[in-house]
């Protein structure tokens, strides 16, 4: 059996007893816990605590979950997993594009929040984007076209000037550029990107690959970099 991953969770939600519930499962997954109740004190205690994994509730007291990841990412790349007791897609996809990793609608289990904050430590331990990508492109940057993606350095470059993506972002961009004209499924890229276990949504994708082609300037309808196969996932090449 692997040994569980470890790491520092950062709690942050407004129902004090759900808060306190998750945190108990987590410490009892051997992992280091601090817990929050609104979100100022949730954006100091990313800057003392410094967790690997942030567990933020969407509708909190003061500021509310999606200005707490705005500001955290400012600062820190922690993995965000959103908490939200409103099933509404929108409020899903506006969290992620502040910068959240995942998220989970209530009520959950806990026992598989607990499995998703694993998946995140292990992607950070084990460095995902490197064996997602193959050894052989370690020691060298990817081009495609006027897009440089450099895996030693984890920077990317679109004709001379940086793009600041986030690490999922990342992971995912890498994943097709390693692979270029080969079709990549969304269940692919799951396992890739997040973890072989992981259960939730698989068009978290999409939304990421959304954020991906914005800052690349690339259009869904016209791209230069990242193609849509309609009911299989993406593949990466040059042209429109």
């Amino acid at each position: 059996m692997p040994t569980p991953p470890t790491g520092r969770i950062l709690v942050v939600d407004d129902e004090t007893d759900l808060a306190q519930l998750v945190a108990g499962y987590l410490r009892k997954a051997g992992l280091e816990v601090a817990v929050r109740h609104d979100g100022t004190e949730a954006v100091a205690a990313v800057r003392d605590f410094i967790p690997d994994v942030l567990v933020l509730d969407l509708g909190l007291p003061g500021i509310d979950g999606i200005e707490v990841c705005r500001q955290v990412r400012t600062f820190s790349d922690c993995h965000v997993l959103m908490l939200t007791a409103r099933d509404d897609e929108v409020d899903k996809i506006v969290g992620l594009s502040v910068g959240a990793d995942d998220y989970v609608t209530k009520p959950f289990s806990p026992r598989e929040l607990v499995a998703r904050v694993q998946a995140m430590l292990r992607r950070a331990r084990t460095g995902n984007a490197e064996s997602a990508a193959g050894s052989q492109h370690s020691q060298q940057a990817l081009v495609i076209g006027e897009l440089v993606v450099n895996e030693d350095s984890r920077q990317v470059h679109l004709a001379g000037e940086p793009v600041a993506l986030t690490r999922i972002e990342f992971d995912l961009l890498l994943c097709l550029a390693a692979r270029p004209q080969l079709v990549l499924s969304r269940r692919q890229l799951v396992e890739m990107v997040w973890d072989t276990h992981w259960t939730g949504d698989e068009h978290l994708v999409d939304v990421h690959i959304g954020r991906i082609r914005k800052k690349l300037g690339d259009e869904a309808t016209n791209p230069r970099f990242i193609h849509t196969i309609r009911g299989i996932g993406y593949r990466m090449g040059t042209g429109r």
